[in-house]
């Protein structure tokens, strides 16, 4: 079954996991190029402004198929140095691709999250957990280790101290739980998950395309830089900004009291 449906709407796309019946593993061929195609269009699309990600069924995603590990196939089977490649050339190219999303990404945890599928959740810029969310990164129960740069991305978002406790015990954490630790910014009720994500997606698709993507790469790359740097890469972007017919149509509606209608230009 094919990995991902997409659906686009009112500048918004969502990337649905489908493969419910098997709680939306990751890992199977071609997975990572499914999402290069899906992002590599997206991020070409200027018509697109922000994007969900969400699973099918009552998973997010259970992460790597636990089978295919137990039979030694796929992107878990060969040699050493084989395994080491289907991680560089499948997995960890959905995780590039997300990454390089150039517009907003929004998680709508609908179920459990885990392992590689927390991780994804995690390379989200917003995460919306249903009541129903559970979250956890059990490699180590497996007895391996978060092969898809977990190690980095968790402890960025809830802090050293409670990544390490996550990593080093297999523990899964539920909604309230996630929501007190800042993994995720709000819990709904599961039946409003969609709405709600659908909801918020639409005020971040009402912001100007290219300030958009220009805010996500300002906010991206200040997580490596210095304040003098990024302050000379906003002086950049401001300038090209300043320059555009949305940011007239923004000060025009802010003087004459109405909503902005931005077009791109």
């Amino acid at each position: 079954m094919s990995l991902l449906t997409i659906d686009n709407a009112d500048h918004v796309t969502t990337l649905t996991l489908n493969r419910p019946d098997s709680m939306n593993p990751l890992g199977a061929a071609g997975d990572g190029d499914a999402f290069v195609a899906a992002c590599d269009a997206i991020n070409a699309d200027m018509d697109v402004r922000c994007v969900i990600l969400t699973g099918a069924g009552r998973s997010f995603s259970a992460g790597g198929d636990i089978k295919a590990m137990k039979e030694k196939t796929g992107n878990f089977g060969g040699t050493a140095p084989e395994i080491a490649d289907g991680y560089r050339n499948n997995i960890h190219k959905i995780l590039r691709a997300l990454y390089g999303l150039r517009v907003p990404l929004i998680a709508a945890v609908n179920g459990p999250a885990i392992g590689l599928g927390c991780d994804l959740a995690c390379l989200a810029d917003m995460r919306i957990a249903s009541d129903k969310a559970k979250f956890g990164v059990t490699f180590l129960k497996l007895g391996i280790i978060p092969g898809d740069g977990g190690t980095w991305i968790l402890p960025r978002i809830i802090g050293e101290a409670r990544a390490a406790e996550l990593f080093y015990t297999g523990d899964v954490i539920d909604a309230p739980t996630a929501l007190d630790w800042g993994l995720v910014s709000r819990v709904v009720d599961h039946d409003a998950l969609m709405d709600e994500a659908q909801t918020l997606a639409a005020k971040v698709a009402a912001m100007p395309p290219h300030a958009l993507r220009q805010a996500k790469n300002l906010m991206r790359q200040g997580r490596s830089t210095s304040y003098d740097a990024a302050l000379e890469m906003a002086a950049n972007a401001q300038a090209l900004m300043h320059s555009t017919q949305d940011h007239m149509e923004g000060v025009e509606a802010l003087i004459e009291k109405r909503a902005p209608k931005f077009t791109g230009q």
